[in-house]
């Protein structure tokens, strides 16, 4: 009770600090059109239209007069008012008439603190004064109502908690999350970038960044091949007929890119992989013997999530999903179900996730498919939770529209959660395909389909390692295990020599033999986070021998170059 009671109180604290700067930024810019200012996890925003563009400078500013407003310890007053009051008091205020007008009740409650009024239900606090440590944090543009057909305001974040010492912590964590941005490590690491010739949310992989994706894909196409899994290719797009009869097109038509006509047919990029597997097993008669039958893609899809929410390898428009589908019977449900956990539990623990949280998302709203199917499917999946004695939480109304599932979020070393593995059991799109087997009675039977990735996006699951491991990743992934930095001219050739005999051995490995100072070598191949460096000079060459530091900054010392490649290649090999 005491903490639900400190968590209403912080939230009052928050809302009251959105209030406080409105007030300030109207001091600061007098004309200033207000639109919402909500609480958010640990802080604030408010979205303004202003006469001119906002700086990282102005947030100082802005903040000094918030202290000056809070230690003036004025109290927030409540008043309720007729729609038609309201209007008139905020007449001036666009974005808040808008508000007005969408409100069903005919009266409106507004909250003033001194000279200052909102448009708000509030709760807030008693006084500006009660309102403790806070910093405002960035800015960004949002579109009014989120429509991007609408005005982009300026955005101003906070954040503000009970204590200074609550703050301090929370903005040395934030600079670590700050530190670990896969979009900033990106850059750092030559990883990935986009490009506006080609598109928002569209990827190129440069050479590090598709290395280590290639690595991630060897060891899943390794493991479903051990697994009794097929590989499947697919087209990029379908007519869009198919779409259609599936109900993607009816359900998800605003994510999906608008029909292309080619040769008075309409196609369309494919937004999941689902209905080529489909295609592929309706090739053939199949039997009740044949199943289960399990094929995997690789297979990249586009979904038109506007410009808004893209967000660098997260959130994006074109993305390749670790994609199967399994055709099996009703009685091989929970079997089937009970391998794809095992073996996404063996895919998260291979990158170093040990933690994650699992739920059981139930039907939606809008669904296809009968209740006593939906049933039957949820019941399935539960029963294997409960199976392998697995805990999770129930997500109401959170299922596809063809079927519930099971999503699997990893928690990252900062805490951070990240959509990871989905199992979907799906009785509706065999019966809109009419996807069957031949029983033993020698009649035709639907199949259940099991629609499930492992990682999830081949670009989230990046992100995801991206920051998990802050760009350091492990040794087997990392794109270049070894770097060696020869002291002088004269050591190059021994350098090469090493370079050679690391490869063959399938060690990733280059060499820095430009002109330049070696502690600046050593400090840019920490930048790139590369896990060896091998250093050798005169001493080296004499005793076959290298110097080896890691990229943590330790220096290991003088050891044989047996040893030293011992070391790496058990690193290797342990995936450490």
């Amino acid at each position: 009770m005491k903490s639900e009671t400190r968590d209403k109180q912080l939230e009052r604290m928050r809302h009251s600090a959105a209030h406080i700067i409105a007030e300030a930024v109207q001091c600061l810019f007098p004309g200033a059109k207000f639109g919402i200012g909500p609480t958010i996890e640990n802080g604030f925003y408010y979205d303004f239209e202003l006469s001119r563009p906002l700086t990282p400078e102005d947030l100082p500013v802005i903040e000094n007069k918030m202290r000056e407003i809070i230690s003036q310890n004025v109290p927030f007053v409540t008043e309720e008012m007729s729609k038609d009051e309201a209007r008139k008091l905020f007449a001036t205020q666009p974005y808040k008439l808008e508000l007005i007008n969408e409100i069903p009740d005919t009266t409106v409650t507004i909250y003033k603190q001194g000279a200052f009024t909102d448009l708000c239900r509030g709760p807030h606090l008693a006084s500006t004064g009660e309102v403790r440590a806070f910093k405002l944090t960035h800015l960004a543009g949002a579109y009014w109502r989120g429509d991007e057909k609408r005005p982009m305001l300026q955005r101003i974040y906070g954040v503000a908690f009970e204590s200074q010492e609550e703050l301090d912590d929370y903005l040395s964590w934030q600079a670590e999350v700050t530190k670990r941005d896969h979009r900033k490590l990106g850059r750092e690491l030559d990883l990935f970038s986009t490009h506006e010739e080609i598109g928002p949310g569209l990827i190129c992989w440069h050479p590090r960044g598709a290395l280590i994706r290639q690595i991630i894909e060897d060891l899943w196409r390794a493991e479903h091949i051990k697994r009794g899994y097929d590989i499947v290719y697919t087209p990029h797009i379908a007519k869009l007929d198919l779409w259609k009869t599936s109900g993607h097109w009816e359900f998800y038509r605003d994510y999906l890119f608008p029909p292309m006509e080619i040769e008075g047919q309409q196609y369309m990029l494919k937004p999941m992989n689902c209905l080529g597997h489909i295609l592929i097993y309706k090739s053939q008669l199949r039997s009740y013997r044949n199943l289960p039958l399990r094929y995997a893609e690789l297979g990249t899809v586009y979904r038109y999530e506007r410009t808004g929410v893209l967000y660098g390898l997260a959130r994006v428009r074109g993305f390749t999903q670790d994609d199967a589908h399994i055709f099996c019977r009703p009685d091989q449900v929970e079997e089937e179900v009970l391998g794809v956990l095992n073996l996404a539990q063996f895919m998260m623990s291979s990158f170093g996730f040990d933690e994650y949280e699992l739920l059981l998302s139930t039907r939606p709203e809008k669904y296809a498919g009968t209740v006593s199917m939906w049933e039957e499917a949820t019941g399935s999946l539960k029963h294997v939770l409960e199976k392998l004695d697995l805990h999770y939480e129930v997500d109401p109304g959170e299922g596809v529209f063809y079927g519930p599932k099971i999503d699997i979020k990893l928690k990252d070393a900062l805490g951070h959660v990240w959509q990871g593995p989905t199992i979907q059991v799906d009785f509706n799109l065999p019966q809109r395909f009419n996807v069957c087997y031949i029983g033993e009675d020698g009649l035709e039977h639907n199949v259940v389909m099991i629609h499930r990735t492992v990682l999830g996006s081949m670009e989230r699951f990046l992100a995801c390692l991206t920051e998990h491991y802050g760009g350091a990743f492990p040794v087997w992934l990392s794109p270049v295990q070894t770097i060696i930095i020869p002291i002088a001219d004269r050591h190059v050739d021994y350098a090469h020599k090493i370079e050679s005999d690391f490869k063959n051995d399938g060690i990733r490995v280059r060499i820095d033999d430009r002109s330049e100072r070696m502690n600046l070598k050593i400090r840019e191949a920490q930048l790139e986070k590369v896990p060896y460096m091998l250093i050798v000079g005169d001493k080296e060459m004499a005793s076959s021998s290298a110097s080896l530091r890691l990229r943590s900054g330790e220096d290991l010392g003088l050891d044989t170059l047996v040893e030293v490649k011992s070391r790496i290649k058990t690193a290797i090999e342990a995936k450490s």
